[in-house]
């Protein structure tokens, strides 16, 4: 994909490539769910591979771009990086401490996050119907969060689960803040090898720091690495980065809700997992408010 956005030059809107993205990134739970490793090194490697995947790009075809990097452009993509692996590490570690129900809802919280980061720091304008699509989506995802609600009982520990889910959401908004901002300047490959590698940096320390091995897995888990790179790495999280340019973070912090969406479908048909009705009714919410969001960003590019 070219970083130049003109429909008469590029055969997929962005809008079609973030929707292809989130799907992307939906099959995360499902191939994590698949995987026996720890959370901390199923991370680790799935964000390892993606670098390897996205660097040789990088340094082939851009690699003058490295030298011409800012030093606030590069510490900026570091911190995207580094935000990004405590998402993963605070996210996946939240769900050892509260339930499944209450670690979802509030890491879905992002895209207020990301508002009020994109009008303070960017000066985006968040409108009002933009508003209300951020909010329909996440009571949709609230409550296909808590159709599973039983099935984690609550803990002394709660508090401290919930903290680090609100961390998980936190570090994300930042990502994508940090996206949206460089990308403007930044082409997509050198973006994103300097963020991945940071990000993989970051999470080598994590899984020696809890006492994970880094090599002793069967060569199915190594699959698994393998496609958690090309599918919501490489084909998810670098398609969104790409997306970065040309829609506003809040658009496409709105429109990752759909990854819950997109891993109840994909768990339906791989681990015949049945959504209940709460689950179904919460999806279509989520979607609405997807869709109240991109229609009215679309509105206003045509205005």
């Amino acid at each position: 994909m070219r970083d130049v956005y003109s429909k008469a030059d590029l055969e997929v809107t962005p809008a079609a490539a973030l929707a292809f993205a989130i799907f992307a990134a939906s099959t995360s739970a499902i191939l994590v769910r698949w995987s026996h490793a720890p959370s901390s090194v199923a991370a680790f490697y799935r964000v390892l591979f993606t670098t390897v995947l996205v660097a040789p790009i990088a340094l082939i075809r851009h690699r003058e771009e490295f030298s011409r990097l800012s030093r606030r452009d590069l510490g900026f993509a570091i911190v995207a990086g580094v935000a990004l692996a405590v998402h993963f590490a605070a996210w996946f570690e939240s769900l050892n401490h509260t339930s499944v129900a209450a670690s979802v809802t509030l890491v879905q919280t992002q895209p207020i996050f990301v508002a009020v980061g994109a009008a303070v720091l960017l000066k985006e304008r968040v409108h009002r119907m933009t508003v209300i699509g951020i909010l329909v989506a996440i009571v949709g995802a609230a409550a296909m969060s808590f159709g599973d609600a039983g099935e984690a009982p609550i803990s002394d520990a709660t508090l401290y689960g919930n903290s680090l889910a609100v961390l998980g959401a936190i570090t994300v908004a930042g990502y994508v803040l940090a996206g949206r901002a460089i990308r403007q300047r930044v082409s997509l490959f050198p973006y994103v090898t300097v963020v991945y590698t940071a990000c993989t940096i970051t999470l080598f320390a994590l899984v020696g720091a809890q006492g994970h091995g880094y090599l002793e897995y069967p060569p199915r888990e190594w699959l698994l690495f393998l496609a958690m790179a090309v599918g919501p790495g490489v084909l998810g999280h670098t398609i969104v980065n790409w997306v970065l340019k040309y829609l506003e973070s809040v658009v496409v912090s709105v429109a990752w809700l759909g990854e819950p969406v997109g891993a109840t479908i994909l768990a339906l048909v791989l681990l015949a997992e049945v959504p209940d009705a709460i689950t179904v009714i919460g999806g279509l919410v989520v979607l609405a408010g997807i869709y109240v969001t991109t229609v009215e960003r679309e509105r206003r590019a045509g205005g």
